[in-house]
């Protein structure tokens, strides 16, 4: 289960509100964390049996198997892995080293048989040009929409049984990670008409970037041989995540990077406001999110500089092999201001305080953009490439931290930052 968990807090989830209803979740965690076993199976399965979204459903189901190994209960450990794995469970690498299930490994026959009922990832792509981009969600959702918005007062049961039912593998996993629930992802579409309105023809033109989107994985294979290029789905989402990454690939969720000067914004928040990018910067966040792809060889733990260099460090290689990154304004926004806010970044950086610098969109005020963190990241991770000789190497050194604070360190980048100061 720890993996599981960290890889849900990296993928750095904003959730929207739904209807009020118990959070079995929350709770569920608390009592796995207390060493709770018992209750907290029983608590992941309220979860799962509320659960809409399937991935959701999956994950408190294998948590649930967790729950049971660590409790000894080995018969309930199996048939909840099992139910879990039903319902889509496939990473296959973090069952086979979780920990949790050392009780279950012991009855090594059934283990067996439980390992063969999860199918083997296919072989990773490493050809630039065999990547494959998916747009097939994006017109799930509009023609979902079209008859949702001619029924409303079905509007829930039509999106759930057309969009969510039909979506890819990749969609299904963007909104475990980034939507809650069907309900939460409705109230954000009935609240923003006039928008939803308006940005329909530029949905339709991810094609037009493919040529792209190949140039930056071309140029990313060209530093880093041991690339890999995995597919890409473009989703409709709730505007609460332009990217995340998951075992099924990149995903992206487009209605949050289809900015033209014809599109209403005032119903917007202004983070969204902020955070809504132009067609032609959806090159920026895809190759962003390919780096996240490649973090795997990264020591995690939970402080805020481990946080950011992990987000700055997609922004800065994805600049390398795109031209540009995906957090522009926040570069604008920081220039005199460097010393500032790293004197503010310094208190919390080795504590997990990483709120107050990513993900943190409920901060945001017109004088102060939230995500700062991505440009601190990018700050340390470009310092500490600037400076080296050998940059291949310094590439791979940066996908493969081990000592953040050592990291740092060897950047240069609190020596650097003294020419901003004498600026």
């Amino acid at each position: 289960m720890k993996s599981l968990l960290l890889i849900i807090i990296a993928t750095i989830v904003f959730f929207i509100n739904g209807d009020a209803q118990p959070n079995y979740k929350k709770t569920a965690d608390s009592l796995y964390k207390a060493k709770s076993y018992g209750a907290a199976a029983d608590n992941y399965k309220l979860a799962a049996s509320i659960d809409e979204v399937k991935k959701q459903k999956a994950g408190n189901l294998y948590n649930a198997s967790c729950s049971y190994s660590l409790y000894g209960k080995k018969d309930s450990a199996i048939a909840y892995l099992k139910k879990a794995i039903n319902n889509g469970f496939d990473d296959k690498k973090n069952l086979m080293a979780d920990t949790d299930f050392d009780f279950l490994r012991k009855d090594s026959l059934r283990w067996k048989q439980l390992l063969s009922l999860v199918k083997d990832p296919s072989t990773a792509n490493r050809i630039p040009a065999k990547a494959i981009f998916h747009t097939e969600d994006i017109k799930l959702f509009w023609a979902a929409y079209d008859k949702a918005m001619a029924d409303t007062a079905n509007m829930q049961r039509i999106f759930k049984a057309e969009y969510f039912e039909k979506g890819s593998a990749g969609m299904n996993d963007y909104m475990a990670l980034k939507v809650r629930n069907t309900k939460a992802f409705i109230k954000h579409i009935k609240e923003r008409p006039k928008f939803y309105a308006a940005i329909r023809a530029n949905t339709y033109k991810v094609d037009k970037y493919k040529k792209d989107f190949y140039a930056s994985f071309k140029k990313f294979k060209s530093i880093y041989e041991p690339a890999v290029f995995p597919d890409v789905y473009f989703v409709m989402g709730a505007f609460t995540s332009a990217g995340t990454v998951s075992p099924k690939g990149l995903l992206l969720g487009i209605n949050q990077m289809v900015k033209t000067n014809d599109i209403p914004t005032d119903e917007l928040t202004l983070w969204q406001k902020n955070n809504f990018a132009e067609l032609y910067k959806l090159k920026y966040t895809v190759a962003h999110e390919l780096i996240h792809a490649h973090q795997d060889g990264l020591k995690q733990d939970t402080t805020t500089l481990y946080n950011c260099i992990r987000e700055g460090m997609a922004d800065f290689i994805g600049e390398l092999i795109s031209g540009k990154n995906s957090n522009g304004r926040l570069h604008t926004w920081a220039k005199g201001k460097e010393q500032k806010i790293w004197n503010r970044f310094v208190p919390d950086m080795y504590l997990d305080k990483y709120e107050n610098w990513i993900a943190n969109s409920d901060q945001e005020t017109p004088d102060n953009p939230s995500d700062q963190g991505y440009w601190i990241g990018y700050q340390i991770c470009k310092a500490y490439y600037d400076k080296a000789t050998d940059k291949r190497k310094a590439l791979f050194d940066i996908l493969h931290i081990q000592d953040y604070k050592k990291f740092l360190e060897d950047s240069g980048w609190e020596e650097t930052l003294k020419n901003y100061s004498n600026k």
